[in-house]
């Protein structure tokens, strides 16, 4: 194992909340951070050794980021893959690597290695141009969920779609590019497990989160999620053959359907640490963000213990502004109760502003706690 003495500098892809957190952690390490970014204001552009601004293809400020870097990582899987390529021609360590992000920003490619490795996914078939529509709706039962292959996010680039014009009127609107489309599935629960690989292939992986979603969006995660141990075992090995199948280094998390048999399917890999992994910033002994960090820079992963009994994390999105600032203050009544923002200085609808976590000796004691806290920030006097 080779590792990159404090000193050196960790360039990141990114400069959204993500980003920011890995800069926080890196330099808590004695390492400097570089940031590029194509906002001026980015989350960690405020916290950066060293900001870029520029697109993620302007050959200019990737080679300035490569020229002052020691290691590169990426905060979020919509990076260009070509961007790696300055990086990989001055031989720096790229983790993830380049496998990883070119098989986590396809959604074709992303549930084709899944399944090569025996593990279940929902029912899915590629859509590469109108005409493959008809035939993959039927084979799906004639309804299903229709996602651009590429660049979707909290709900973006996907529609239900329950007749053959609600596909093509949805393929339509995506601007005809690559999709799949997925069957429905009846889950009952929807969980995420957090891992983090280090460049010895061991991997670590944290008790498994359940999450709700409101209009597409992570809306709050309490752990451990009310499952099985049966469930969880299959998560946390599923996520583990996923990350050695990528030879990946770092953290990343995969989400899952959890069936009311206790069957679990895989949804997605988000080749980064994830919005659900917020809550180990105060409730874990290392964080999501430590373990990236660590990962990347060549330490070895650490044992991911939880020091609390059970804990939530809920989001602070845009709307929480619309009638003002919130109401800070009355987070007084709530001491089991931390605040995190971003630093972001527009709120808009749907906008990931901040979160908050809490513990409890339950996971619907610490999730009453957040989801009662964050009320009481939007609510009148």
């Amino acid at each position: 194992m080779s590792i990159l003495p404090p000193g050196s500098t960790l360039g990141i892809l990114g400069g959204g909340q993500l980003g920011r957190y890995m800069a926080m952690s890196a330099q808590s390490k004695g390492y400097r951070v570089a940031v590029l970014d194509p906002q001026e204001d980015a989350p960690a552009h405020m916290v950066a050794n060293l900001k870029l601004v520029g697109p993620y293809d302007d050959p200019e400020s990737l080679r300035q980021l490569a020229d002052c870097c020691d290691a590169i990582t990426f905060e979020f899987e919509n990076v260009p893959a070509s961007s790696l390529e300055p990086f990989a021609a001055k031989g720096l360590a790229i983790r993830p690597g380049p496998k990883a992000l070119a098989s986590c920003q396809d959604r074709i490619l992303e549930k084709t290695l899944i399944n090569h490795c025996g593990i279940e996914t929902a029912p899915w078939k590629p859509i590469h141009q109108a005409q493959d529509l008809a035939k993959a709706l039927a084979e799906l039962g004639g309804e299903g969920i229709l996602k651009t292959s590429r660049s979707g996010y909290d709900g973006k680039g996907q529609a239900r779609v329950k007749t053959l014009d609600d596909a093509q009127a949805a393929f339509a609107k995506f601007g005809s590019v690559a999709c799949v489309l997925e069957g429905l599935v009846p889950f009952a629960l929807e969980c995420s497990v957090l891992a983090a690989r280090d460049t010895d292939g061991h991997c670590e992986t944290y008790p498994v989160c359940e999450n709700a979603h409101q209009d597409h969006i992570l809306d709050v995660t309490i752990c451990p999620a009310a499952v099985s141990e049966s469930s969880a075992r299959a998560m946390r090995s599923r996520t583990a053959l996923l990350a050695q199948e990528l030879d990946y280094v770092g953290h990343l998390a995969v989400e899952f359907f959890v069936l009311p048999g206790g069957e679990v399917l895989v949804n997605e890999i988000a080749p980064r640490p994830h919005n659900s992994g917020h809550l180990t910033i105060d409730t874990a002994l290392h964080s999501q963000f430590e373990q990236h960090v660590r990962c990347v820079l060549g330490w070895p992963v650490l044992p991911y213990e939880s020091i609390q009994t059970a804990a939530a994390m809920a989001n602070l999105l845009g709307d929480l502004w619309d009638h003002g600032e919130p109401h800070w203050e009355r987070l007084g009544e709530f001491p089991d109760v931390r605040l995190h923002l971003y630093g972001k200085a527009k709120a808009r609808p749907g906008r990931k502003m901040g979160h908050l976590t809490a513990w409890a000796e339950s996971p619907l004691a610490a999730e009453r706690l957040v989801r009662d806290a964050r009320a009481a920030l939007g609510s009148a006097a």
